[in-house]
Order: C-alpha cells, then sequence, then structure tokens
C-alpha cells in the first residue's frame, strides 16, 4: 500500500472542484449570470446551436468516461474503484492542458448501452475522452461515437500510448540509424494499446510486425491465433513472413520490441537474439516485461518503460492534453490519424538532436512548452484535412491555441 497517496486522497477527499469564473456579489451579478439575464443567452443560441461554443464553456469541456473495466493493471473493478484514475486523468487534463475535464464513472458496461450514455451527453462537451474501457468493446465504442457524433472522440490507452511511442521510436532510429520502412518489430499485447501502437507503426510506414497475443503469434491461418474481431482485422496487415509460434520466436531477430502486455515475460535470452542495435520498449506497468538494467546487459542499445523512475519513459500525458488542447481551439470534428500523426512528429522533433541520447529519446512530462507544440501541430492537421469546424487562417493557429491555454474563449 503506498500510505502518501492514501492520505492524500482521503484529506483532499477527492482532487477536483468547480469553481466560478464570475463574482455572484450582487443583485445585478445574479440577474446577468442567471435568471433574468441568462434567458436572452438561451434564445440566441436556440437560434444558432453552434454559438454554444461562444457563450457557455462547451469549448472547453471534456467528459472524460470510464465503466472500470480495464483500469491500470488492475483490471475490472468497476465504476467506483475506478474513479480515482478517472479524477487524476482530469486533473491531468487541467494542469497540462488547460482543458476542463469532468470524471464520468459509469455502471453501464454494454457498448451500445456506453454509446447512448455518451450519445446523450454530447450536447455539454466539446470532446470525449474514453478511458479504462476493456478491449475489444473499446475500439467498436470509439469508432461507432465518432460515426454518429461530430466532436473528437479519443480512447486514450489506445491512442495516447501510441502516439508517444511512435515519437520515442522515431528518435531512438535516429540514434541506431535505421529507418521505418526496413524495420522488424515485435510486439505483445494486442489489446487497446497494443492494437493501437500496431495501426500507428503501419501508419508510420512499418511492414513488418509480428503480434504475439495469450495464444502466440497473430496468423492468418491458424484461427486459434485469433482472439477477437481487431485481430482479425488486423492479421491481414501484418506477419508478411507468416510466421507462427510463440513470443520467442517472434522477437528473434527483431530491431524493436514493444510490450503492452505483462510484467517479466521477455528473457535475456530473447533480447540477445534480437538484431545489433536493438530498441525494447517495455511497457507493462509497474512491472515491465524486462527490466531496463537486465535488457540493456543483455544488448539492448535503447530501452524505454512506462515508469518515471527509469529513463525514457513513455507516458500519455505528453499527448493527450495537447491533443485535446489543438482539437478545441479549431472546433475539431474528429481526431484523425493525420492529427495523431501531428501530434508524433511534434512529440519527437521535441527532443533535438543536441539532445538526444539512449536515454533521452523523450522530453519529460515538466519540460515547458510541449503541451503547446503538440496542441499547435494537431489543430493545423485538423485545418488541413478539413475537420475543423471554427474557419481560421492558418497564420492565426497558434494566436488561437495560446488563448486556449489562457482560458480565454
Amino acid at each position: 500500500m503506498n500510505e502518501e497517496a492514501l492520505k492524500l486522497h482521503k484529506e483532499l477527499r477527492g482532487k477536483l472542484e468547480v469553481k466560478s469564473r464570475v463574482s455572484v456579489d450582487s443583485m445585478r451579478a445574479l440577474s446577468l449570470a442567471y435568471t433574468p439575464g441568462v434567458a436572452d443567452v438561451c434564445r440566441v443560441i436556440n437560434e444558432n446551436k453552434e454559438l454554444v461554443y461562444d457563450y457557455t464553456n462547451k469549448w472547453n469541456y471534456v467528459a472524460v468516461v470510464s465503466d472500470g473495466t480495464a483500469v491500470l493493471g488492475l483490471g475490472d473493478i468497476g465504476p467506483e474503484a475506478g474513479m480515482p484514475v478517472m479524477e487524476g486523468k482530469a486533473l491531468l487534463f487541467k494542469e497540462f492542458g488547460n482543458v476542463d475535464a469532468f470524471p464520468l464513472c459509469i455502471n453501464v458496461h454494454e457498448p451500445d448501452e456506453i454509446i447512448a450514455f455518451v450519445q446523450a451527453l454530447s450536447p455539454t462537451f466539446g470532446g470525449v475522452n474514453l478511458e479504462d474501457i476493456s478491449s475489444p468493446k473499446c475500439f467498436y465504442i470509439e469508432q461507432e461515437l465518432q460515426r454518429r457524433l461530430d466532436i473528437p472522440i479519443f480512447h486514450d490507452d489506445q491512442h495516447g500510448a501510441a502516439i508517444v511511442a511512435t515519437a520515442a521510436l522515431r528518435n531512438a532510429l535516429k540514434i541506431v540509424g535505421k529507418n521505418m520502412e526496413n524495420l522488424k518489430v515485435a510486439t505483445v499485447g494486442v489489446g487497446a494499446a497494443g492494437g493501437a501502437t500496431i495501426k500507428m507503426l503501419l501508419a508510420a510506414g512499418i511492414r513488418n510486425i509480428v503480434a504475439v497475443d495469450r495464444n502466440g503469434i497473430l496468423n492468418k491461418d491458424d484461427p486459434k491465433t485469433l482472439l477477437n474481431e481487431f485481430h482479425r482485422k488486423i492479421v491481414g496487415e501484418i506477419n508478411p513472413d507468416n510466421l507462427s509460434g510463440d513470443l520467442a520466436k517472434a522477437i528473434k531477430g527483431a530491431d524493436v520490441f514493444i510490450g503492452t502486455s505483462v510484467g517479466g515475460i521477455i528473457s535475456a535470452e530473447m533480447i540477445r537474439s534480437m538484431a545489433p542495435g536493438a530498441i525494447v520498449f517495455a511497457l507493462a506497468n509497474p512491472v515491465p516485461e524486462i527490466m531496463p538494467d537486465l535488457a540493456k546487459e543483455a544488448g539492448a542499445k535503447i530501452v524505454a518503460t512506462g515508469r518515471s523512475d527509469f529513463p525514457n519513459q513513455i507516458n500519455n500525458v505528453l499527448a493527450f492534453p495537447g491533443i485535446f488542447r489543438g482539437a478545441l481551439d479549431v472546433r475539431s470534428r474528429e481526431i484523425n490519424e493525420s492529427m495523431k500523426l501531428a501530434a508524433t512528429d511534434a512529440l519527437a522533433d521535441a527532443v533535438g538532436d543536441d539532445r538526444l541520447s539512449a536515454d533521452y529519446i523523450l522530453p519529460k512530462a515538466f519540460e515547458p512548452g510541449i503541451a503547446r507544440k503538440v496542441a499547435i501541430a494537431v489543430a493545423r492537421a485538423s485545418l488541413e484535412t478539413g475537420s475543423a469546424k471554427l474557419k481560421i487562417s492558418p497564420n492565426d493557429i497558434e494566436e488561437t491555441v495560446d488563448r486556449g491555454f489562457r482560458r480565454i474563449g
């Protein structure tokens, strides 16, 4: 038990509160902020629903929605036990992106019921962050919500991890002198984070990806390895050599290993079987698939984990606050693949070549300006792909994003 964390949460009785932006200190102030003055604001919005972004805080509201079925490494612990995590997520949205996020932990678990819930509350929010919803239903929920709604829907467990890992890989390749197109990548864990990472790697130009899940290497000719609909879809785009077998077979000769599975499943012998200049991203938390010192002793050139007490932490907080800041500031209808790749490039470029090293392939969470760089890149990509509902000049993107960070509507 982490007694310090328990004490913090109990003493504060939660990490969030709602604060007013208006001082209601007189009858006149009351009449302007509420009745009768607010009625005219309602009439204006009723005539043009898009004006809700101008007259309310919808422009800066994000719903953090979870059913508590895949919380951290704890699994299906339910919505009540998931609340501290969702409060924490909302806290990070505010601290790093100046986004007002609300934790909504729901006792609803069927995919279509979750979709109906989010669809019903969507008039209030400028975006939705799906969180800690189990795989494979998380894929369907996100896709269906984005199809139905014209606000950005983002499952951070999928895309946040994939964006940060791909940015880290881009910089790691500079150090080992390899390129995306010629890599062999072995992955283990094809759930939310692992599946999205595979899709991001494919978008980045990697073609030789060998993915392993509970029943071994995903192989199009072996139905028992394909555990769900996502596996059946993705297998046609990966494993070009049609390999079959276990994790040791997948990792042999690989340039890169990416784990989003469970701790301690990679041996030193497996690392020694990889190609020279091996890159190892062991992202299971709190225990990585292999500890960094053991991986390096076995020959890994670069090692990253999900932990803050080792170099090269792959942490979603580098991505999601800036992604939503940029998407909200141009009123994007979605967070599309171009926007995700733009976020990846912005994160990678945040580490200049003069600072790049085997122990520094990503910026750290508290380095100034990271969320701003990501937000500007995402907003620009939204404009360029036609997803932005707010029509502004590309020259005005930085000023628009900066207003968002300063809370000026």
